[in-house]
């Protein structure tokens, strides 16, 4: 008795099913594979962890990288108004030194200017001490573009008077690579502009 031999197109078509059924079955294993490791990249990025006194495992959220930017944006702009305006006889070569390096060309162009004016003569001449005493800024971005404005109240000790001023001023910042110890939050002051300068009145 002969063995009867099946239909040679049946066997080809259950053939090719099961090889597509195989090729979807890997290619949705794959999609699923890369998407559990891109979540789990993703939450190990925006997550530390730190071993607590017992041995447990406490997770760390990480601030995002804007924030981290205003830190380090503020902190930028207080050393600047500080090297730039907190000045005496004795200092002033040395922090306006340390200050250009916190700024472009703009800055540059301030500081020739006042020299041009004699404001660091007088210094000298009348021994006048120049105290900043607040820095207040406020840093906001727009399109990728950071401005920001800053009001430094200062105080101008000319011997048996204090004369007090607020300066309002802004400008841009950009990001640039760090200088230790001439720029260690690796930021550049752009477009700086004293905006207004006024005299306050002598609370004492």
């Amino acid at each position: 008795m002969k063995t009867p031999y099946k239909n040679i197109y049946a066997v080809l078509k259950i053939n090719r099913f099961i090889v597509l059924a195989v090729v979807i079955c890997s290619v949705l294993s794959s999609f699923f594979a890369v998407w559990m490791v891109f979540n789990i990249n993703k939450k190990v990025l925006n997550n530390a962890f730190a071993i607590n006194t017992d041995g447990s495992i406490i997770p760390l959220k990480l601030v995002t990288q804007k924030e981290n930017f205003k830190v380090e944006a503020l902190a930028h702009l207080e050393l600047f108004h500080n090297y730039f305006y907190n000045i005496d006889a004795s200092n002033y070569e040395k922090n306006l030194e340390k200050a250009l390096w916190l700024g472009n060309s703009s800055v540059d162009n301030l500081y020739r200017q006042k020299k041009a004016d004699g404001v660091y003569n007088r210094l000298l001449q009348y021994s006048l001490i120049q105290k900043v005493v607040s820095i207040d800024s406020q840093v906001e971005e727009k399109n990728g573009v950071y401005t920001f404005k800053t009001v430094t109240v200062f105080e101008i000790n000319r011997g048996s008077i204090i004369d007090t001023y607020e300066l309002v001023s802004t400008g841009n910042l950009i990001t640039v690579d760090r200088n230790f110890p001439n720029n260690p939050h690796g930021l550049l002051i752009t477009n700086y502009f004293e905006k207004s300068l006024k005299k306050l009145n002598d609370e004492n």
